[in-house]
């Protein structure tokens, strides 16, 4: 148990560096190392409990930052779209629906790179958070969305990781009552996020402060970069399980 505990801290660790660094890419990051140790369910539930202790923090600490419209309308979309992806992932084949995620997400790319701009009305935050949530009953991935809208339309980068921040802040707040009726919320899990959060808050101070290194440019090409990484590794995932 104790060589465990070392190791998902220094999984922890790791992805708290990205999380710091661009304000998102913690649980794609930590998920799947965490699960080299112990079963990915339980990897998942420690992703979520730490995201939701430091999200407090983070409330507290970058509230003046946020982009509270869009953020506002991103969660009640997220609320919407959350049920809806559970339900498809019930009724659809896992894999089938990575590889038709990594192509959305490939889209995204594909018009982020053409620089395309996104315009910032309502209907297009509602509809990123909706998608997101969609994304995150699917395949516990509410990233992408979130990160292209913000991209999309021009956000600058401080109010962009602030606003990533909190967002998935309050998606794992959505995903706790799933994971408590799952039973995925025992005391081992419990004392797995206990352990690691400390590695988790020292990470993402050191990102913060890699962050602080970025300029605009540099910020949007990072995020980009860990788009398409998301991208790879989902279409890999889920072409992999259909052959």
């Amino acid at each position: 148990m104790m060589d465990h505990l070392v190791a998902i801290s220094i999984a922890v660790f790791l992805a708290a560096v990205l999380r710091g660094l661009t304000g998102f890419g913690f649980a794609l990051a930590a998920v799947p190392a965490m699960s080299l140790f112990i079963p990915p369910a339980g990897a998942v539930a420690v992703a979520i409990l730490l995201q939701c202790a430091v999200g407090l923090r983070d409330s507290l600490q970058m509230h003046h930052l946020v982009n509270r419209r869009a953020l506002a309308l991103m969660s009640l979309g997220a609320l919407l779209g959350t049920p809806l992806g559970i339900l498809a992932l019930t009724r659809l084949s896992p894999d089938a629906m990575r590889v038709v995620l990594a192509v959305v997400v490939g889209l995204g790319l594909v018009a982020l790179l053409a620089k395309i701009t996104f315009p910032r009305g309502r209907a297009m935050a509602f509809g990123s958070g909706a998608l997101a949530g969609l994304f995150s009953g699917l395949a516990a991935m509410p990233g992408p969305p979130a990160i292209a809208y913000f991209l999309g339309t021009q956000t600058p980068a401080r109010e962009t990781r602030a606003s990533l921040m909190i967002f998935f802040f309050l998606t794992s707040l959505m995903a706790l009552p799933g994971l408590a009726w799952a039973g995925e919320l025992d005391q081992v899990a419990l004392l797995r996020a206990a352990v690691a959060l400390p590695a988790l808050l020292i990470g993402s101070w050191a990102g913060g402060r890699a962050f602080a290194w970025l300029n605009e440019a540099s910020y949007r090409t990072a995020s980009i970069a860990l788009l398409g990484v998301t991208a790879a590794v989902t279409a890999v995932r889920g072409i992999g399980g259909l052959l």
